[in-house]
């Protein structure tokens, strides 16, 4: 390929596919059009030159992720391509009103589900279902967090199909991550292409940190003025240390570990040079399971001992909250029309995406029938693992996710294989720009008395040609997402 050539040059297209920046005619959108005219003017040579630079500037500021192997752990650089997505206003509004309407009925969900449980006795949602779940927490049963707010945090999975709607794939609303490359990905574009912001009007994405300190200080114990607020990592081994680091020091505020935290009379303290700081909010990005030595795996060294009893006790607030993860479940996920009908009155303004769940018996049926249609999910993992998709499997492969699921029914769900949206990305080894596949990850704060919902988010890209699985763990990068003012 001839390196003088424009960047576009060679795009192939692919008629079965929505493609987000080219029409059925094959022609640019109009709201990209002003886009691909600066990128077009890039030879080959010079988009190279780019991308390495944009390499560097991720390297440089150690952004990077953990893959898990059998064998080996990798840490590899953030992959981040330049040439952005773009959302209009329209569209963006119907999603940010979609994900906060979605963050609403959850919180209510798991307030009820940590009480009265009216959902289960109206027959809404199968008691077994909730109790069976690794993540319910019976030791959250009766109590009140601060300010009422369970999901401080939700990250919410979408996808565009190729009848032109959003599909929420999942909720996150354990420890959902990724928002500091939404941050890191609009830093670099500028660095790279600075010129390319002075043609749209685009919301900014530098203020999520403000928000999110703003969010946790309105769930702050009460008796507390000026609430001091800390995150807790497992530490730097974990993948998304980054993230914690970033995120605290856009906040203004502490990095600790379990070890730099204690107990003493139900309240937390920090260790500092100065001696004991009381802690009054705490981002926790350690699993439900390590909080707290006392209470829940007496092997843990990542967490606090009497951290939960501190808690239970009101004297600190823990974002998100624990127990949390019964909510993300999804398994849970079939039940969400039904769940924002209950407890809002509404329907759902985003669509779910049909799903069968193994351990009801006709959905097993249907799934063990249909696999080489469907994609096959355990309810508990994230990062793309334990994913099947019927369509890339052989004779062999299909039996053997048949064998798993019949083993533990509980543990998976089934949907229709979605055809998600494709967008113009650069592949490095091609040296041209390629459709791949997109999905979308917003990020919406919950406090008491104040909601905010990132306006942007994070678009993963499958590298691979074909592949589905969007995740970093599995190959795949992301784009600067652009919400455009007007």
């Amino acid at each position: 390929m001839e390196k003088n050539l424009p960047i576009f040059s060679s795009y192939t297209f692919d008629d079965k596919l929505l493609d987000e920046v080219f029409d059925k005619n094959k022609n640019v959108k109009e709201i990209y059009q002003t886009l691909f005219d600066i990128y077009n003017k890039h030879s080959i040579s010079d988009f190279e030159a780019l991308n390495e630079y944009a390499k560097t500037s991720f390297f440089n500021q150690g952004i990077t992720f953990q893959v898990y192997g059998n064998n080996e752990t990798k840490e590899k650089i953030f992959p981040f391509d330049l040439f952005p997505r773009i959302i209009d206003k329209k569209e963006w509004d119907h999603i940010e009103s979609g994900v906060l309407q979605r963050s609403k009925a959850l919180n209510l969900f798991l307030r009820d589900l940590y009480h009265d449980q009216n959902i289960i006795k109206d027959g809404i949602i199968p008691k077994e279902l909730i109790e069976s779940s690794e993540n319910y927490l019976k030791q959250m049963k009766g109590f009140d967090p601060p300010g009422g707010v369970y999901n401080h945090i939700s990250g919410t999975d979408l996808i565009k199909h190729s009848d032109g709607k959003y599909y929420v794939l999942e909720d996150n609303i354990r420890t959902p991550s990724g928002v500091s490359y939404v941050i890191c990905n609009r830093t670099a574009l500028k660095r790279a292409l600075f010129g390319v912001f002075d043609k749209y009007k685009i919301h900014t994405v530098t203020d999520y940190s403000q928000n999110l300190l703003e969010i946790m200080e309105t769930v702050k114990p009460n008796g507390v003025d000026k609430p001091t607020c800390v995150v807790l990592t497992p530490g730097i081994f974990n993948s998304a240390y980054y993230e914690h680091s970033y995120l605290a020091k856009g906040m203004g505020v502490e990095l600790v570990e379990g070890r730099d935290l204690f107990v003493k009379n139900s309240f937390v303290y920090m260790k500092t040079i100065n001696g004991p700081k009381k802690v009054d909010v705490i981002y926790k990005r350690i699993d439900d399971a390590f909080i707290d030595p006392e209470t829940f795996n007496p092997e843990s060294v990542l967490g606090v001992p009497g951290l939960f009893s501190a808690y239970k006790e009101g004297n600190v607030c823990l974002v998100n909250a624990p127990g949390t993860g019964v909510a993300d479940d999804k398994a849970i996920y079939a039940y969400m029309p039904k769940i924002i009908k209950y407890y809002l009155d509404e329907k759902p303004i985003l669509n779910n995406v049909h799903t069968y769940h193994c351990s009801i018996p006709e959905d097993l049926k249907y799934v063990l029938k249909n696999i080489p249609k469907l994609v096959v999910k355990p309810v508990d993992e994230a990062g793309g693992y334990g994913i099947s998709i019927g369509s890339k499997l052989s004779k062999k492969e299909i039996e053997e996710v048949k064998e798993t699921i019949r083993k533990s029914p509980r543990k998976y769900i089934a949907q229709p294989i979605m055809s998600l949206s494709v967008h113009s990305t650069y592949i490095e080894d091609k040296k041209s720009f390629e459709p791949r596949h997109v999905d979308l990850r917003t990020f919406t704060l919950l406090g008491k008395d104040k909601n905010y919902v990132l306006k942007s988010g994070l678009t993963r890209v499958a590298l691979k040609k074909g592949n589905l699985i969007v995740n970093s763990s599995q190959g795949g990068g992301s784009k600067d997402t652009w919400v455009l003012k007007n």
